[in-house]
């Protein structure tokens, strides 16, 4: 019997409920039977004579949750609440009104709005709290469900009450609800302008990815040349492996492997190749990768470094190499199995963690593969640990005090704090003397204080040790170094650090001219983008290094 499945890189296929298990030490459907039953009189007998009430919906999916974190952590049970990420993984839409929501300051607060839908056209604004939706009021402990609340039927209306930040009165809104389409591509343009290097930020693989991508490098083609290209796949967590096949179809001839899977047997291999011509076969061509980079993410940089069709910058990828089917269940659930692993065109598998290691549940059947591999140009590449970059690049690092300012929310609320106080003016890099003054002065009344690493770590000493007699021997000197550790933080908290100034620069160019304005200042002094633009700019390096002479 057939059954539909969605195959998390694999499209919606047909897959055979008895397909290839077979047990090779006895009979499995026996060992599911009775496991099954005792299962089931377990359930049953602790749900009617255990001593208090049990809820039986809880209690069962607790004992599914449980029995799956015995696998992979990307075999999961997927609950009715869970259910709008499948579609809109899918089918690349949902209803609702185009806003993105997070926690700032304790509150639920609007992070991102996206173009042309009824939140932009009705003036809502990034930084605005969202106090209550129709007649539900909310708190921090409800940001699970402000997307069951917001989200719903194209058609509908739902209506929002708003706390701005400025404004006295609490704002209400009556907003309709549309169909939005998830964009794959949150950026595409020349960078620097003008320059023909053409710099495309994919985000997601869900269905239409390849499409995306082939309109967006078309409409770059109607304003100029492009003589380069850089996709930019950092922080990408991957989709859809027919997204990733379509996506490598733009670089690659028709017809070129792509990606292969096998589940438990030889009899389930697959290939995927290519399956339109390219409309950019020659174009020197750079990738970014980090190690947030993953899955789908992993095939395309995969294919473009084992075919020597570009080059890969930045650091080594996440090492994802498993492979999921997402089968629906009954009552609107699903669960999401890993049933294969891929292997790129060389025939490396790059999936980092081995779960089958110390497991008393996984049998390890896996051949084991060399971990060398050759490119279509004989250069070498490495399986077991994501995609290795042609050229390492180490990322921007943060200031230990902005990333405590960032994770606090304080970058956040100077942002607002320096428009509410500046309506209408036109922020710029030049404006680093009012931003430090500002965030000064709000930090102060906030009563801010910085701790740095090496006072957390002393405490932490203090902690462990402080009824220990060799403790208090020392703990005169301790107190001395605890109190400087101090001083120092508070020396450092004094004067925002350029690393400050920037991101709170960000944040606002994000609020007042958009994400793409956003992206446009961070590229600017992006290290990884900047050494990608240099390396793909230079003919005799990209000959060079994909072994081309």
């Amino acid at each position: 019997m057939f059954r539909k499945r969605i195959l998390l890189l694999i499209a919606v296929v047909p897959v055979f409920f008895m397909g290839s298990w077979l047990y090779r030490s006895g009979d499995i459907y026996f060992e599911i039977a009775k496991n099954i039953d005792l299962f089931t009189r377990i359930y049953k007998e602790v749900t009617l004579n255990y001593v208090d009430d049990i809820n039986p919906e809880e209690f069962l999916r607790s004992g599914i949750k449980g029995m799956l974190q015995n696998l992979d952590p990307y075999t999961l049970f997927i609950d009715e609440k869970s259910q709008d990420d499948i579609e809109m993984l899918t089918t690349g839409k949902y209803g609702g009104i185009g806003i993105s929501v997070g926690i700032r300051d304790e509150k639920l607060t609007i992070l991102e709005i996206l173009d042309g839908y009824s939140a932009q056209r009705q003036g809502l604004l990034v930084g605005d709290e969202i106090v209550a939706v129709d007649s539900v009021r909310l708190n921090k402990n409800m940001f699970d469900d402000v997307t069951l609340y917001v989200k719903g039927e194209p058609g509908t209306y739902v209506g929002l009450k708003i706390v701005r930040p400025g404004v006295t009165d609490t704002l209400l809104f009556s907003l309709l609800r549309e169909e939005i389409q998830v964009k794959n591509i949150s950026f595409a343009d020349f960078i620097p302008a003008g320059s023909g290097t053409a710099y495309i930020k994919l985000s997601g693989f869900n269905r239409g990815a390849g499409d995306e991508l082939r309109r967006a490098i078309l409409n770059l083609q109607k304003k100029g040349e492009i003589k380069h290209i850089v996709l930019d796949l950092r922080g990408n967590p991957g989709g859809l492996l027919e997204s990733a096949v379509d996506i490598s179809s733009v670089f690659l001839p028709k017809g070129t492997l792509v990606v292969s899977t096998m589940g438990k047997d030889s009899s389930s291999y697959k290939a995927y190749h290519s399956n339109k011509e390219p409309i950019l076969p020659e174009t020197p061509t750079a990738i970014l990768v980090n190690r947030n980079s993953a899955s789908a993410s992993e095939i395309v940089a995969g294919a473009i470094q084992d075919h020597d069709r570009g080059i890969i910058v930045g650091e080594g990828s996440f090492g994802k190499g498993l492979v999921q089917t997402i089968s629906p269940l009954t009552n609107n659930t699903s669960l999401k199995i890993t049933t294969s692993k891929y292997y790129t065109p060389s025939g490396r598998c790059i999936q980092k963690v081995d779960y089958t290691k110390d497991s008393k549940v996984i049998s390890n059947t896996s051949e084991i593969l060399p971990d060398k591999y050759l490119t279509d140009n004989k250069r070498p590449v490495y399986a077991s640990g994501g995609i290795l970059p042609d050229s390492l690049v180490p990322p921007n690092v943060l200031s230990e005090i902005t990333r405590d300012l960032l994770a606090k929310g304080y970058i956040f609320r100077i942002s607002s704090e320096l428009i509410i106080k500046n309506s209408g003016k036109n922020f710029d890099e030049a404006d680093s003397a009012l931003i430090r003054k500002t965030s000064g002065t709000y930090l102060k009344e906030s009563g801010y204080t910085y701790k740095s690493t090496i006072y957390k770590k002393l405490e932490e000493l203090k902690d462990t040790y402080k009824s220990s007699s060799e403790f208090t021997s020392i703990k005169s000197d301790y107190e001395q170094l605890l109190s400087k550790a101090e001083n120092l933080g508070k020396l450092e908290s004094k004067d925002l650090p350029s690393d400050g100034i920037r991101e709170i620069l960000a944040d606002i160019f994000s609020r007042l001219g958009g994400s793409s304005e956003k992206t446009r200042f961070q590229l600017k002094g992006d290290k990884q983008f900047i050494a990608a633009v240099s390396l793909v700019s230079d003919k005799n390096y990209i000959e060079r290094i994909l072994n081309r002479k």
